[in-house]
């Protein structure tokens, strides 16, 4: 079974989406490097104080978490599109066996089935 256009569509349009979401969370906290998914913890300067300086330490760790799962989620997508353009979307990676388009329109970068 593979995918219907308009099923394609559909999901590609999700990606997309979801990619201009995760973009726009990490330029919230991070600027991008060269790399497509790959970003740098921004660090704030809240001020000079000890105790500002452990705020804008905290914060900038919890920031370096998000980031780190931002460009993972981010590269899933660059990988899922780029699969859409090859050809080979909707695939597993791991038995090759068609993903379930119900799996996909709930995880549309799912790289296996449910079996893998």
């Amino acid at each position: 079974m593979s995918l219907n256009p308009q099923t394609l569509v559909t999901l590609k349009e999700k990606l997309i989406q979801e990619k201009e979401r995760i973009q726009e969370e990490l330029g919230r906290i991070a600027k991008p490097t060269k790399d497509v998914s790959d970003y740098t913890t921004t660090f704030n300067n809240i001020g000079d104080d000890e105790d500002e300086n452990a705020s804008e330490v905290e914060e900038y760790a919890d920031n370096l978490a998000l980031e780190a799962a931002f460009e993972k989620q981010l590269k899933e997508l660059n990988e899922a599109l780029e699969k859409i353009d090859a050809g080979t979307y909707g695939k597993c990676e791991k038995c090759n066996a068609d993903i379930p388009a119900e799996r996909l329109m709930a995880y549309p970068a799912a790289k296996t089935c449910l079996s893998c």
